[in-house]
């Protein structure tokens, strides 16, 4: 009797461990894992391609040099209220408008252009703007596009920081 029922206990025991360790198998490979790509950024850039404040504003200080060109990609009114000095307004990226005026601007350009985009309008990692229209211009091939990062938002950023801005359209 005591055989039997170590038999049955075994044969209960050893396929519910081989279920469970399937299973967790099941979510410990998945196909991320196995590629190895599940610490990429849901960045369309790479690292190389960004920009912070203080860096760009000694670029655009820097009068030995031809400076970048920069293009602010959020909402109209914010850029009204006040941008980087000598920037320009393209269409707000977030709307499919606003990418055909970015586009627009940016095709007669020489795709070595030096570009800088930026929006600010909110915190960077949430900004609705600075994706889509980064992924805009790499996918027309601008080989030297950069993003300014403003963790923030452009006030805080870079206002506050007494960088150069300019008000109006």
């Amino acid at each position: 009797m005591f055989a039997a029922r170590r038999i049955r206990n075994l044969l209960i025991f050893f396929p519910a461990a081989f279920l469970l360790l399937c299973g967790a198998s099941v979510l410990v490979l998945t196909p991320r894992s196995i590629r190895g790509d599940e610490k990429k950024s849901s960045d369309p850039w790479a690292s190389s391609q960004i920009l912070q404040p203080g860096a760009l504003a000694d670029e655009l200080a820097d009068k030995s040099g031809t400076p970048p060109t920069v293009v602010y990609v959020g909402f109209r009114t914010l850029f009204a209220g006040g941008h980087i000095a000598g920037a320009s307004f393209n269409g707000t990226a977030s709307t499919e408008q606003g990418l055909a005026s970015l586009k627009a601007w940016a095709d007669p350009l020489p795709r070595s252009t030096n570009l800088v985009i930026y929006c600010g309008c909110c915190p960077f990692d949430k900004c609705p703007n600075i994706r889509p229209a980064y992924t805009a211009l790499s996918n027309m091939e601008f080989k030297r596009a950069r993003v300014l990062v403003l963790p923030t938002n452009f006030a805080t950023d870079w206002v506050d920081k007494g960088y150069p801005i300019q008000k109006g359209l």
